[in-house]
């Protein structure tokens, strides 16, 4: 535990799309009564500054969170998920454990654009250490499962290694590494938990959504030393020396009181992605496509925090790359949100009564569907051609070649092939 640091009810939220020229946002308030935070934007970001989400207008006000524990509108997005708690607890050690110190100890790194300090006259954040590089993969592994194990880490490099994992959201082990300039987070398989290689299918199924049409978050696989894979993604939210700011779509869709859906999150997008040349219209479309591959691949874990919009240089929303998109094997035939008149049933026949939602027709959602389908249907040769294991492929064909699945995708092609 720092000495140094003493707790307080008062910090402060930074701008930092631009690293080296930081701007202060306003003042974060702990609210001991929720345990919550608040965001108050100062004079000079209400005159010149940017509506972080739907919920916090650039207006003179103190912005409430929506419940217990939670930061306000996106600021929430900004601290850091089970994991890095996790890590920060065994780290940094904090003598409060409140939302108020998990957004600042989460550090100078982590998704979007946003920053947490101690002053309001200057960006101190948090710091933590110099990125590993691809060739610290091995190590750094090693160090989540001892986490995992409830181990002490006492060792100065070692906690060097573990510490920028913190600042990630999510709630498995991972971290973050370096090369050529370029970061990526790396995520660990969960000692115990999983029933694959985890990393690697996660891998095959992101390239596969991308045979689909849909636009995913550029990975690749790390063999381990000890046996199995790393997962390598390179982060989205970070371009040519800037940092782009992130709201999931649970915050952006709570921001408008509305359901957490994907036709919700499609008209969302209507509303507010970027209009020129029926580009809002074309991400609509992606998003029925992502939601089509998540029931034919048995990925029911798309939760709203598993969707993300990011803000460009000229402020303009659009649908951040697929990421977290993995079979669940948990055969539950819902959905995380909902996906039509059904609720979250994971059907074709609930995926095509809302499509109009995303701007398709009746012919063209069958023509999505049938697409998505026919790809998915070849997921074993695929899985097989990334080195998924034989012994893999068939604990995976138990979830995703059960009849259900199977009536969906059929139905999905009968469709194409008029039958």
């Amino acid at each position: 535990m720092s000495s140094a640091f003493v707790p307080r009810d008062t910090q402060y939220l930074w701008w930092l799309a631009d690293p080296a020229m930081p701007r202060c946002i306003g003042t974060l308030r702990l609210l001991r009564e929720t345990q919550g935070v608040s965001l108050q934007y100062r004079d000079d970001w209400i005159a010149q500054g940017v509506a972080l989400s739907e919920d916090l207008p650039l207006l003179d006000l103190e912005f409430m969170p929506p419940g217990r524990e939670e930061a306000a509108g996106a600021v929430d997005d900004a601290r850091p998920d089970r994991w890095g708690e996790r890590v920060i607890r065994l780290l940094d050690r904090p003598p409060r454990l409140s939302v108020l110190e998990f957004l600042y100890f989460a550090g100078d790194n982590r998704t979007g654009a946003l920053g947490v300090s101690l002053h309001a006259d200057r960006f101190e954040p948090h710091r933590t250490p110099p990125l590993p590089a691809f060739a610290d993969v091995d190590a750094i592994a090693a160090l989540a499962r001892r986490v995992q194990s409830g181990d002490p880490i006492a060792d100065e490099r070692e906690r060097r290694l573990l510490a920028p994992g913190a600042t990630m959201g999510g709630a498995r082990p991972k971290g973050v590494v370096i090369a050529d300039g370029v970061e990526w987070m790396v995520k660990f398989a969960e000692f115990g938990v999983d029933t694959v290689d985890e990393p690697l299918v996660e891998h095959a199924t992101l390239t596969l959504a991308e045979r689909a049409g849909i636009v995913v978050a550029a990975s690749r696989p790390v063999a381990l030393a000890t046996g199995g894979h790393a997962l390598a993604i390179r982060r989205f939210d970070r371009k040519a020396g800037s940092r782009l700011h992130l709201q999931s779509a649970r915050v952006a869709l709570r921001a408008e009181g509305s359901e957490y859906g994907y036709p919700e999150f499609a008209q969302l997008l209507r509303r507010r992605a970027d209009a020129r040349e029926g580009l809002a219209f074309a991400q609509m479309r992606e998003l029925y496509r992502r939601m089509l591959f998540n029931i034919f691949i048995d990925n029911t874990d798309d939760h709203e925090k598993n969707h993300a919009l990011l803000m460009d240089q000229s402020t303009r929303w659009s649908l951040a790359p697929a990421f977290d998109v993995v079979p669940t094997l948990h055969s539950l035939g819902v959905q995380a949100m909902r996906v039509g008149r059904e609720g979250g049933a994971s059907t074709l026949h609930n995926a095509l009564s809302d499509a109009r939602q995303f701007g398709l027709d009746p012919r063209q959602a069958r023509m999505e569907a049938s697409a998505v389908a026919r790809v998915v249907a070849g997921w074993r040769t695929h899985f097989a051609a990334n080195g998924v294991t034989e012994a893999d492929l068939e604990t995976l064909a138990r979830g995703l070649d059960r009849p259900f699945l199977l009536e969906q995708r059929a139905a999905a092609l009968s469709d194409e092939t008029g039958s």
